[in-house]
């Protein structure tokens, strides 16, 4: 009951092989909020996995207040918003289907696979009986479908030249981008006539100048500060003075995703006393910035960046396609850089403090 290694089941019911697409189409055929994590180690551990369990939470709840429309395909949708009934209902909803899904999933798996998880909540009143006053506290979660998508995923090695993102600014940020909701898959498509060849991920700006994210990511830089200008004189197996840089990603106020890693980046630089500051990095200073990076949501973790595209002048965007645009480049030597490795070490350290066994799910 699986396509290419591939499940997909609803409320912990596995759906026929035929009904189960890539993960962009499913997200692109179901309205809803979601997470996207991994396993690790092997297939025995999730990852990070209750970040995304409270993102997953945060993220409908969110919707629910002020977008509802972007939960459900019924119109109208409209449910109960306590925080506290919502948090404990998807948390149980969770726990249930994966329950179910895991053993299933993992007994088709080869050992040293990883699997990619997607939970997606969307709301279905039409699961609810209203009649008699409607439905109580204790039926708030039969106005949601609980979907699970499960893949094999091949994980990239760090460090190696051609797994590098090659970025390209070409658009505005998105809309309501507090939230993780699957209609983003849609939105952004036009985007894509945009890309030049071998760029790997799309990021957005409103003006062209400060750079908020990309498509599927956050974006950060590891920046010389300005009145250190002359102190990028590290050899090259020395890490910078940690005094003379910072690293920037662009605030929430500004419109970006609050991604999982994007907050473990922020605990770890806190942690291990890198310097941090969230400010929408900014393109006409470019020439300050010694690494970039981008994290998803526990897939790569970090990718390291080797160029970033952008329009030389912003109201280019009018063109049709990327081939009507006048490109500048900004390139990185030396990938990845010694505080992006620094970094993705942290990290990878931190997610076997934070580890969550797949076996939790069997004991439940």
């Amino acid at each position: 009951m699986s396509h290419g290694n591939r499940f997909l089941f609803r409320n912990g019911v596995v759906l026929p092989a035929a009904d189960t697409p890539s993960v962009a189409a499913f997200l692109e055929a179901h309205p809803g909020a979601y997470t996207t994590t991994r396993t690790h180690n092997n297939g025995t551990e999730l990852l990070f996995w209750e970040r995304h369990l409270d993102r997953l939470s945060n993220s409908f709840k969110l919707l629910l207040n002020h977008n509802p429309k972007l939960l459900s395909k019924t119109p109208n949708f409209e449910l109960s918003n306590r925080a506290m009934t919502w948090d404990a209902a998807i948390r149980s909803l969770v726990d249930d289907s994966m329950r179910k899904a895991m053993p299933f999933v993992v007994n088709g798996r080869r050992f040293g696979e990883e699997m990619a998880i997607t939970a997606l909540l969307s709301g279905n009143s039409e699961n609810l009986d209203l009649s008699e006053g409607g439905f109580d506290e204790e039926k708030t979660s039969e106005g949601l479908d609980l979907y699970l998508h499960v893949g094999r995923y091949v994980l990239p090695v760090f460090g190696l030249d051609e797994n590098a993102a090659r970025l390209a600014v070409v658009g505005h940020g998105r809309d309501f981008a507090n939230a993780k909701y699957s209609d983003w898959v849609r939105l952004r498509k036009p985007l894509e006539k945009l890309r030049p060849p071998s760029v790997t991920e799309l990021l957005l700006s409103n003006d062209g100048e400060r750079i908020l994210e990309g498509c599927l990511t956050n974006f950060f830089v590891v920046c010389r500060k300005e009145k250190d200008q002359d102190s990028n004189t590290f050899g090259q197996n020395e890490l910078p003075n940690l005094r003379s840089i910072e690293i920037q990603t662009a605030p929430l106020s500004d419109g970006v995703l609050p991604g999982v890693i994007r907050q473990v980046i922020i605990d770890t630089c806190l942690k291990i006393g890198i310097p941090f500051r969230e400010v929408a990095p900014s393109w006409s200073k470019r020439e300050l910035w010694i690494e970039a990076f981008i994290t998803t949501d526990s897939l790569r973790i970090l990718q390291h960046v080797e160029t970033i595209q952008a329009p030389n002048e912003w109201n280019s965007f009018v063109s049709n396609t990327w081939e009507e645009i006048t490109w500048v480049e900004k390139r990185f030597e030396d990938c990845p850089g010694k505080i992006t490795s620094l970094l993705q070490k942290a990290i990878m350290d931190e997610a076997a403090v934070e580890a969550f066994s797949v076996t939790s799910f069997h004991q439940r």
